[in-house]
């Protein structure tokens, strides 16, 4: 008998009897490094392994190319990922557990039966569900402001003009403009939404903020005009008609054309200011005491009911199922119709989209707590963690649910793009911060897997994971986007270990799916460009991200210098007043992006559509006159006898008048308003946004030029990224 100490082994070793007829073929046995020594009843036996040293002398064994080094450092690594042998057992000991049995005995004693505990359990279902829904039904459907009727309720992001070219031509499907009233509801905690895409106002690109255009002057008690395309329900916060923290009621005016938009700070919102004329904009009706009557949002009542009905579920129930799919259950009905639902106005539209995305995020839940929940919730199914596992699993739960109100407000970062990392203050530290974290975590949660004996089948899983991603990461095209609901599929099944903080995480991230869920639905984990809003980075990318290169060659102004022979009635002139042209066909490079045509944006309003097979020249005039022709109304019934000598025809396609100063354009749309008001001779500065077209569909406008008041030309930004 040899005893062995080394690094490799610390066995004892039997050497087994030798014979002089024993072969070569005996000694290559794979096997015979298991030798099997009978004990002294011979009926059982004991196995003793071969030292490693001996082992691969053998001229059997396969991995001799192999350094020792390396060997050394494979069994060690692979010794190391096995964990202890036994593996061990990681359940924390609850505190005080003859306390927290006492709801379970409680329940037991009044209710010993099985039948008797699902009856209570259906009960419980149903007072929650009582008061719930007859709190949310009345909420949304009282309210009355005299002389208006019933507020309609709508989402915080409501606005009455579209981005871009959402309007369409003059912003025709926006209309009317003006001579309209509108009753509405606003939810609670709009203050807090924030533009998701870039929006442009002018010549400033907003993102990552509130969009409120205009309002009242700074230090002044009058009340502001909206440019049409604010947020509505921000608007009214900004005015001080509705309350952030309980939301309300209001009537909104649309005032038509107006032709300024002052920026101010009121009750926590920067409004955005707009120097020259937008053609739609609203203003707030002051209401008199009592005239409005209109109960506010229920979502914290709501909120209390719900709480206390997942709460006494979890303290009465020792059912991994029952606590599991009650929690989930639940929280999606509330998140997604009451605390953080999608951006629809009614309540039957809440609903109906929530239970389209019920059934399959069911199926993922369920999956879920096969491999993650329930090897975690059976170990704490003893009365005596009642308590703990209520304030544990729960309160994280709620956390994640609420993301809207926690992490949303705490993490500024709103979504794992190269592009918002890029331009979102405060997204790199923020994303730093929370990788740190989250690598500490999984780290810690890694050592206890190991402690477990389970890390073996763990990195196969989390290989498979990272795997998947990389491949995902490599396709073209496209942007891998990890949602909250994507990030809680991949990390639960790591929060089995039962500790307190593996309940944390895992109520945490069981929050975080819900959340994502029913706020945003199941968005796909791989987006294009096109959906993101991005430039173009390769070969292959968005034809629209690409847009039309504006420069001094192109633009041509023709300044007036006597006074205006098409409005013969105003002497006075100003010297930024005139015509300004575009030369926008770039024909060899639209060839190659594939696009139709281009639409200009005046003052973010489309007011150009040319196609190159019906414009030959491509070329666009604007004719400045003070501000007309910018509030969008057309006068009939005055002529002209005489045009501007500057103004021919063949100059001035767009704004060539017919004898009843119509337009004489093909979908061009509209230039004048005719009024005798000297006043609109003055000129504002006018903003020109220009875009690539594909049939109908407009690209991504380019930044502004600016035609300044007193006739220069500011030439747009250039793209920053070469055409794909």
């Amino acid at each position: 008998m040899i005893a062995l100490n080394n690094d490799e082994e610390q066995r004892i070793y039997l050497a087994p009897p030798l014979t002089d007829d024993e072969g070569d073929r005996e000694l290559q046995d794979e096997n015979a490094h298991l030798l099997d020594v009978e004990s002294a009843d011979a009926e059982t036996g004991t196995t003793f392994r071969m030292p490693v040293w001996l082992r691969e002398s053998s001229s059997s064994f396969r991995w001799t190319w192999v350094p020792l080094p390396l060997r050394k450092a494979g069994r060690a690594t692979a010794r190391w990922i096995k964990g202890p042998d036994p593996p061990h057992d990681l359940l924390f000991q609850p505190l005080f557990p003859k306390f927290q049995e006492l709801p379970v005995r409680f329940l037991d004693r009044y209710a010993p039966r099985k039948a008797h505990k699902v009856t209570l359990l259906l009960s419980v279902y149903v007072l929650w569900l009582l008061p719930w829904f007859i709190t949310l039904v009345k909420s949304n459907s009282s309210g009355r402001i005299e002389g208006f009727g019933r507020p309609q309720a709508i989402s915080c992001t409501a606005s009455y003009w579209s981005a871009g070219n959402g309007c369409g031509l003059n912003g025709n499907d926006c209309r009317p403009f003006s001579a309209s009233h509108f009753a509405f509801r606003c939810p609670a905690n709009c203050r807090s939404v924030i533009l998701q895409k870039e929006q442009t106002i002018g010549n400033q690109t907003l993102n990552y903020q509130s969009l409120v255009v205009g309002g009242p002057e700074p230090d002044s008690s009058d009340p502001g005009i909206y440019r049409a395309d604010s947020f509505i329900c921000q608007a009214a916060i900004h005015a001080g008609v509705v309350s952030d923290s309980a939301g309300g009621c209001s009537v909104v005016k649309l005032n038509g054309a107006a032709h300024s938009f002052p920026s101010s700070k009121r009750n926590g919102i920067t409004s955005t200011g707009f120097s020259s004329t937008f053609p739609k904009s609203f203003s707030f009706v002051p209401l008199s005491d009592g005239q409005a009557t209109c109960p506010a949002d229920p979502r914290w009542p709501l909120l209390g009911i719900t709480v206390a009905a997942v709460a006494l579920i979890s303290i009465f129930t020792v059912s991994p199922a029952a606590f599991y799919f009650s929690t989930f259950g639940l929280l999606i009905l509330h998140v997604g119709v009451v605390s953080d639902p999608p951006n629809l106005p009614t309540l039957t539209d809440l609903f109906s989209i929530l239970l389209s995305r019920l059934l399959p995020a069911s199926f993922i839940v369920y999956v879920l707590y096969l491999y993650a929940a329930r090897p975690l919730l059976e170990r704490v199914s003893h009365p005596g963690y009642q308590l703990e596992k209520t304030i544990l699993y729960l309160t994280p739960a709620f956390i994640g649910a609420l993301n809207n109100y926690t992490f949303a407000l705490w993490i500024p970062l709103q979504r794992l793009t190269p592009h918002d990392l890029q331009n979102q203050p405060g997204a790199k530290a923020a994303l730093s911060v929370v990788v740190s974290v989250i690598m500490v975590i999984v780290l810690s949660q890694a050592w206890l897997i190991r402690q477990a004996g389970l890390m073996p089948r763990y990195l196969i899983v989390y290989l498979s994971f990272v795997a998947f991603l990389l491949f995902l990461l490599s396709l073209p095209g496209l942007r891998l986007r990890i949602h909250h609901y994507i990030l809680a599929m991949l990390l639960m099944p790591g929060t089995v270990i039962p500790t307190r903080a593996s309940y944390v995480y895992q109520g945490l991230l069981l929050g975080l799916f819900i959340n994502g869920v029913a706020r945003w639905g199941f968005a796909s984990i791989v987006e294009t460009p096109a959906a993101l809003g991005e430039d173009p980075t390769t070969p292959g990318g968005w034809w629209g991200a690409s847009y039309p290169n504006i420069t001094n060659s192109s633009v041509s102004i023709h300044l007036d210098t006597a006074p205006s022979t098409i409005m013969p009635y105003n002497d006075e002139i100003y010297s930024g007043n005139g015509n300004i042209t575009f030369y926008l066909w770039e024909r060899q490079r639209m060839e190659n992006l594939g696009v139709d045509g281009i639409s200009i944006l005046l003052n973010d309003v489309e007011r150009w559509r040319g196609y190159l097979d019906e414009d030959r020249t491509g070329k666009f005039t604007w004719r400045r006159q003070g501000r007309r022709g910018l509030e969008l109304v057309e006068y009939r019934g005055i002529d002209f006898d005489v045009q501007n000598e500057n103004d021919d025809h063949d100059d001035f396609p767009f704004t060539a008048l017919n004898d009843d100063l119509q337009p004489r354009s093909v979908d061009r749309g509209t230039h004048m308003d005719i009024d005798t008001d000297g006043d609109k001779d003055e000129p504002q500065d006018l903003f020109f946004r220009f875009a690539f077209l594909r049939g109908a569909q407009a690209g991504h406008y380019g930044g502004a030029g600016v035609w300044l008041k007193d006739g220069r030309w500011l030439d747009p930004p250039p793209q920053k990224k070469p055409d794909p």
